[in-house]
């Protein structure tokens, strides 16, 4: 279909340059522009959002768990205690 725009000067600079840059006949890039923001505006596709599922509850306390392996010898959480430390 053949019609007659009115551009605003900006918008048509725009365009032009982003012809120039793909090497697109400016036709072609005025109608993906315009594809573009007219499927946008309809707003975002919906995607179902996922939900949570109960994995089950933690079989050992972890609330002492860096004292338990300072008192087990582990090296790395041995440093992981000095640095705890530190900053009390």
């Amino acid at each position: 279909m053949r019609t007659t725009l009115t551009l605003d000067d900006d918008v048509a600079m725009l365009l032009k340059k982003r012809a120039q840059e793909s090497g697109r006949p400016f036709r072609d890039v005025v109608n993906q522009v315009l594809r573009r923001g007219l499927i946008e505006e309809t707003g975002p596709v919906e995607r179902p959002i996922p939900q949570p599922r109960a994995m089950g509850g933690s079989r050992f306390d972890l609330t002492q768990a860096l004292s338990m392996a300072d008192e087990l010898g582990d090296p790395v959480t041995n440093q992981l205690g000095d640095m705890r430390r530190d900053r009390s």
